[in-house]
């Protein structure tokens, strides 16, 4: 698995951009991604349709090989850590979890994060709530216009449609405004919404082997 990479600088701070569907905060040494809907492939093969469960294993296998690239000392997540409550693919994620104890835990609730006592003391956070401001930054799972100050969102799942002779070809992306950065969904067992995306953004859509603006 190739990591790329593209800096980008937001209120004087470095945040770098991966291929890999998450992004470092260099100075707060914290790796943010959003979106992971563990426990979708358990919810859809309970309800009758057979899924492989190889998606889970990739998606945390792409967490980890970003853990060790990044060596970080935060794991935020921007909402939707969970799709439906608890199932033998949370057992999974706490099971990979462990290996990294002496990493901050921290969850924005999201509108899947259904998480009673008993799950939230499974999963083990060191911080979990509804938003969450880091030295003027306010992580918050879907974008709030009456809320100040700058936003680090997910919901979406964000994409770019590229035209060209052949084909459409479509794909997920970082959208960056004056207010706002907002994260692809970093489960790739989700869809892209191409429409409803910040106005006066730069985007940056990425393949398995780079990232470009567009």
């Amino acid at each position: 698995m190739l990591i790329a990479t593209k800096n980008i600088y937001i209120q004087n701070e470095t945040f770098i951009l991966t291929n890999q569907r998450a992004v470092f905060w260099e100075k707060e040494k914290a790796l943010i991604l959003s979106d992971l809907h563990i426990g979708k492939t358990a919810h859809f093969r309970k309800n009758g349709i057979a899924l492989a469960n190889h998606i889970m294993k990739s998606d945390l296998e792409r967490l980890s090989a970003l853990i060790e690239f990044f060596q970080p000392e935060k794991f935020v997540v921007v909402g939707d850590l969970l799709h439906a409550g608890d199932n033998s693919d949370v057992d999974e994620f706490c099971t990979w979890k462990s290996q990294y104890p002496d990493i901050q835990f921290y969850l924005i609730e999201g509108n899947h994060d259904r998480i009673s006592e008993v799950l939230e003391k499974k999963l083990c956070f060191n911080h979990k709530a509804e938003w969450l401001e880091i030295t003027g930054f306010i992580f918050i799972h879907d974008f709030n216009p009456s809320r100040s100050g700058f936003q680090i969102t997910g919901h979406i799942h964000p994409g770019i449609v590229l035209n060209s002779a052949v084909k459409n070809i479509r794909l997920p992306c970082f959208a960056v405004s004056s207010n706002q950065l907002l994260l692809p969904a970093f489960s790739e067992f989700t869809g892209l919404d191409t429409k409803n995306l910040p106005k006066k953004s730069k985007f940056f859509v990425f393949t398995e082997a780079a990232i470009y603006e567009v």
